[in-house]
């Protein structure tokens, strides 16, 4: 990992071309959710990003200069996410950008990294079914992840019955489609598939985890593949043990 962090930085400096070698600093925007329902997952990638910049700095830097961090928080607010991206792009200058984490969030700044040239590293998984040039998407894709993951759960598992938990928005409808049309067409029968979405930040699992519960006592194994983000899944996962659901 730190061997591609410090090759992206590289990347960065080198497409930004004159800008770069005139500054002190290469400048690293971090557009993570330091509060709100994603900062339980986001607060974790602005450490990592830290890190890795402090650690590089202390081998010399990249091209002979050091690393600036420049830290925002757009507040799991995926207006404010652009907004934020604007400001590092045309305030703070950054040379590129490490952020994001949900695809919303994504899809709401890329218009503005795009307009402004910026470059962004966006790094967990994705959707698919979008490709910028201004976007390094460093995360798996349905077909690397969630397609080999289903496949483990039939072949070695000898799943039957799957429950596809998302939030609410892009990727787990995108996604949970695909698996849909994908378990279909390994012979998993439609009324063997339950669907269910939550918004961000859901807190009230009782009733649905007794509908996956019901969902799953019928004999045959039953697998929840989740795409549920955020804060949601400690209330999820609690409310998954109160109801003795376990994982063998």
């Amino acid at each position: 990992m730190k061997r591609l962090f410090a090759k992206a930085i590289v990347t960065s400096a080198l497409l930004g071309g004159m800008l770069v070698h005139a500054a002190d600093t290469i400048k690293v925007g971090v557009l993570h959710s330091l509060s709100g329902t994603m900062a339980i997952s986001e607060t974790t990638l602005k450490d990592t990003v830290l890190m890795l910049i402090e650690e590089q700095n202390k081998k010399g830097g990249v091209l002979g200069k050091k690393l600036e961090p420049v830290v925002v928080d757009p507040a799991s607010n995926w207006p404010l996410f652009a907004e934020k991206m604007r400001g590092l792009l045309t305030q703070d200058k950054v040379d590129v950008t490490f952020g994001c984490w949900t695809s919303v969030s994504r899809k709401s700044v890329l218009p503005v990294v795009e307009e402004l040239n910026g470059l962004l590293f966006y790094p967990v998984q994705y959707e698919g079914e979008e490709s910028s040039k201004n976007v390094f998407y460093t995360g798996a894709s349905p077909n690397q992840q969630a397609i080999p993951a289903v496949d483990y759960l039939i072949n070695e598992m000898g799943v039957k019955r799957f429950v596809l938990a998302g939030t609410d928005y892009v990727y787990p409808r995108t996604t949970n489609k695909i698996l849909e049309a994908y378990l279909i067409s390994k012979g998993v029968k439609k009324e063997d598939i339950m669907i269910n979405y939550t918004p961000f930040g859901h807190s009230d699992w009782q009733s649905i985890v007794s509908d996956i519960k019901k969902f799953g006592s019928t004999g045959s194994k039953t697998a929840v593949v989740s795409t549920i983000n955020g804060d949601a899944n400690i209330p999820f996962y609690k409310e998954l043990g109160n109801q003795g659901i376990k994982s063998d």
